[in-house]
């Protein structure tokens, strides 16, 4: 098992995706340990701001020095925001993965999808 944080007031998806809830929007980005599969990431697309996202549908591509990743959208709703911040400076997802890293807010459809996610110590059961 890996040394990374997995901050504890986040969900957690199978993919790899956290989400922190602020009401009924939802901050998402990818945990330490996918950006540490990754290596360091060059390129980041992300959903439109008001695009419609499905739970577990693509919505958006991480391009690292390896390899090319698809993201995940964790739940269903609308896109209400996007991290522009990425488009010049994409390695931020590698440094602060759970801050400045992040990429997208969701105002989710239906709450409590919300808590089919995983929980800190589960996601960490996943990686052991």
């Amino acid at each position: 098992m890996s040394d990374f944080e997995y901050p504890d007031d986040l969900r957690y998806t199978a993919d790899h995706e956290w989400v922190r809830i602020d009401g009924d929007v939802v901050r998402v980005g990818i945990t330490a340990f996918a950006q540490d599969a990754l290596g360091d990431i060059v390129y980041v697309t992300l959903p439109a701001d008001g695009a419609p996202v499905e739970a577990a549908a693509v919505c958006g591509e991480v391009e690292s020095t390896k390899s090319v990743s698809d993201v995940f959208s964790p739940v269903t709703g609308v896109v209400s925001a996007r991290n522009e911040v990425l488009d010049g400076t994409p390695e931020l997802v590698n440094s602060d993965p759970y801050g400045e890293g992040w990429m997208f807010e969701v105002r989710v459809a239906d709450p409590e999808a919300i808590e089919g996610l995983l929980s800190a110590a589960e996601y960490r059961a996943r990686l052991a």
